[in-house]
């Protein structure tokens, strides 16, 4: 990709024979100097925890998902491989809020 990921974009990762839409937690100054990079992984499978931000149509997704910060993991940034994206203007005070519920600040 001639582009970094940014904070609060969705794209898709793919590894180890698997390909899933990610959320990039990672904030955007660090991504070009790191390997590897923190994401949520985005699911179908909605708990209704304050550590999932909702996401959907509007975010170049398919169906109603959450990326789910109680799943974080660390990727490869060469993994991800298509921006699905752009984050929307509130997405980092949720991203704020999901981690701070993750380590229940």
């Amino acid at each position: 990709m001639s582009s970094f990921p940014r904070q609060g974009e969705v794209w898709w990762g793919e590894a180890e024979d698997k390909r899933r839409p990610v959320l990039v937690v990672t904030r955007s100054d660090a991504v070009p100097v790191l390997d590897w990079i923190v994401v949520a992984p985005i699911t179908r499978r909605i708990r209704g925890v304050r550590t999932e931000i909702r996401l959907g149509a509007a975010d170049g997704l398919t169906a109603d998902c959450v990326a789910s910060f109680d799943n974080l993991q660390t990727l490869r940034r060469a993994f991800l491989t298509q921006r699905v994206a752009d984050p929307s203007a509130h997405r980092r005070v949720q991203i704020c809020h999901a981690l701070a519920a993750l380590a229940d600040c």
